[in-house]
């Protein structure tokens, strides 16, 4: 796949590909994996490079630096990225934070949940919305109210420009909100003893990503195992 490259050097991946039109299954599913997988490892590799530098400063202010006037914008503008707030007196304890958000995530695990929660990029909110994991939100007008939606309830799905932003959104919810806590301690787990992040393991991170809990969770690893050989891990 070649990317284009726009205005403020985002990579443009295109438009999600027309996935009802295409009949026979096998093609359209290595269609849905060979588009989403690269969106996928892009927004990994910025996350990779924000935490090598995240861990060089981290081992740092361990050995007794304190950040200079650059680094502290760098890392306000990071903990504000991922929820956190800076606060230069204390270093040592909001980098050691960060380290725990600014991770990356299975591709395996990225693209069947895409798989489940969009039904392989057909469903209206994909289509309509580049929506492809279901996320939500509570502002009139910021996405597409469901049909199904119970009378008094006020969420819409979320709308997004491109479907890049939508992963990037994706991620950083898995990164950042307190549902997917666990993900992060089991992925500082596997970190500390030097395992592969696996789309198996943190996929027990996600009982809190859909009501179903355990049932959700079983999915997500069925899918994971069925269709490893198109979502490698990486």
């Amino acid at each position: 796949m070649i990317w284009a490259w726009n205005a403020n050097r985002s990579p443009n991946f295109g438009e999600l590909p027309d996935l009802a039109a295409i009949k026979e299954t096998e093609v359209m599913k290595v269609t849905f994996f060979d588009y989403l997988a690269p969106v996928v490892e892009y927004h990994n590799d910025r996350i990779r490079e924000q935490r090598q530098r995240l861990r060089l400063l981290h081992e740092r202010f361990e050995a007794g630096d304190a950040p200079g006037f650059f680094e502290q914008r760098w890392l306000s503008a990071l903990a504000q990225e991922y929820e956190l707030h800076w606060d230069p007196e204390q270093s040592l304890q909001i980098t050691r934070q960060l380290l725990m958000r600014v991770d990356t995530l299975p591709v395996p695990l990225v693209l069947v949940q895409a798989v489940k929660e969009s039904g392989w990029g057909r469903s209206r909110f994909a289509v309509e919305g580049n929506n492809l994991f279901g996320q939500w939100c509570y502002v009139p007008g910021c996405g597409i109210i469901p049909r199904n939606r119970a009378p008094g309830k006020i969420h819409e799905v979320q709308t997004f420009d491109s479907v890049s932003e939508a992963v990037r959104r994706y991620m950083n919810n898995l990164n950042t909100h307190e549902s997917y806590a666990q993900l992060r301690r089991i992925r500082a787990d596997l970190r500390a003893e030097e395992e592969p992040l696996t789309g198996l393991a943190l996929a027990n991170g996600l009982l809190r990503y859909s009501e179903r809990r355990e049932a959700y969770v079983a999915e997500v690893k069925s899918l994971i195992r069925q269709y490893h050989r198109y979502a490698q891990e990486g």
